[in-house]
């Protein structure tokens, strides 16, 4: 085991693309840290430099005590696992697991022990005299990932292993890897596109955008403190409501305006996290609330009038323990390049839809009601905004207003 370390690394291609800008990041010895992000970021290009399989244009990586920037793949002691498993197709599972203890010359027994040793940590004992074709795809994975173990290497690269696998299946196996890491302790890099892997897995989870990182924290401290736009709306399922909103400060408090007037009173919760709130009176800012935050003021007992606000229902998805009701609000949307890369991310026809909301200054909204809501397609519902939740960002650098 080693600890990993990404000195100011930069990445460009022949073309002057530049894949990875300044990617400074320390990993110590033993943990898993994800690195997530939209296609194109740069994150599976940092996992193959760290492998050896990509050529550091600037910086240096470290792997423990050692700078590796010259060191073919073969001598980092790193163990890779694909997303495609990249078994060989004509071996059995048993001689996939012993190559690369054969390529170190082992003695026959130590290879029978270990290989028999991970396959029944993975429970693949009665797997290995299968070959790969004859295998289900959650096997297959693991026998991939039993290939990297079987090494004992330093670190182990995981470049979006779950990726082929069915929605049921990767659940599983994305238990099963955070298993296997608190088993093992072996420093892990994972590179995902699905946040919510990132939420589950990582003890850190490193948020990259255009080849740069935004911000590297724990997955609750990301989803609650988001450092700017990008991340708040790119963690989180459904993603974080954005609107355009005006700071009003009166007598009885801070209040955020928006839309056919509308307004919510800011709490002391968030005042706290957004000090620089006091002394914006008249300012335009971006306000932000996820849709766990937004519940039919019709369940709430007591739903305070400061902390409502009116949208006219377009679709009701029952879920069984939630109903995910999507709602229009009269308010400006934000269309900023994060916003909109985070859009053309999920859905490129979402672009065009945005643009039509722009000119009707409307806003979509999504929030997670109860099932008891008698909220109606066509019909304006009263949602109640939870206490605490409201994000603020500035207009400008899109950066969240912190304290």
């Amino acid at each position: 085991m080693a600890r990993v370390s990404f000195d100011q690394v930069r990445k460009v291609y022949g073309d002057d693309t530049v894949a990875v800008q300044d990617l400074s990041l320390e990993i110590p010895d033993g943990e898993l840290i994800v690195l997530v992000g939209p296609s194109g970021c740069g994150k599976t290009t940092a996992l193959r430099m760290v492998a050896g399989l990509e050529v550091i244009t600037e910086g240096e990586i470290r792997i423990g005590d050692r700078v590796v920037n010259g060191l073919p793949p073969r001598d980092r002691d790193v163990a890779m696992v694909f997303q495609n498993y990249a078994l060989y197709p004509h071996k059995t599972v048993y001689e996939n697991l012993s190559f690369p203890l054969k390529l170190r010359k082992l003695s026959r027994r130590d290879i029978d022990d270990r290989v028999r040793r991970i396959a029944r940590v993975l429970e693949l004992e009665e797997q290995l005299p299968r070959k790969p074709g004859q295998l289900s795809g959650g096997q297959r994975q693991r026998v991939a990932m039993g290939r990297a173990m079987i090494r004992e290497p330093y670190a182990y690269l995981m470049d979006e292993p779950l990726s082929n696998l069915d929605a049921k299946l990767r659940t599983q196996m994305r238990a099963e890897i955070g298993l296997l890491h608190k088993e093992l302790g072996v420093t892990t890099i994972y590179v995902t596109h699905d946040q919510v892997e990132a939420m589950t897995l990582g003890e850190r989870v490193a948020v990259m955008r255009r080849g740069e990182l935004q911000q590297v924290a724990a997955p609750q401290e990301l989803y609650n403190r988001p450092a700017n736009l990008f991340v708040a709306g790119f963690i989180g399922s459904p993603a974080m409501n954005f609107f355009l909103g005006r700071v009003s400060e009166e007598a009885d408090g801070i209040w955020v305006s928006f839309g056919d007037g509308q307004r919510l009173e800011v709490d002391e919760h968030e005042r706290s996290l957004a000090p620089a709130l006091s002394g914006m009176d008249g300012k335009g800012l971006i306000v932000g609330v996820r849709p766990e935050h937004l519940q039919d003021a019709a369940l709430v007992s007591g739903a305070p009038a400061n902390r409502r606000l009116k949208g006219l229902v377009k679709l009701r998805e029952l879920l069984g323990s939630e109903v995910v009701v999507h709602f229009e609000v009269q308010a400006a949307p934000v269309v900023t390049d994060a916003v909109l890369e985070i859009a053309e991310d999920v859905d490129e026809s979402a672009l065009s839809e945005l643009d039509h909301r722009r000119q009707e200054r409307r806003t979509h909204f999504v929030g997670r009601f109860g099932v008891d809501s008698p909220s109606k397609d066509g019909e304006t519902a009263e949602i109640a905004v939870a206490a605490g939740a409201l994000r603020f960002f500035d207009l400008e650098s899109g950066a969240r207003l912190a304290a």
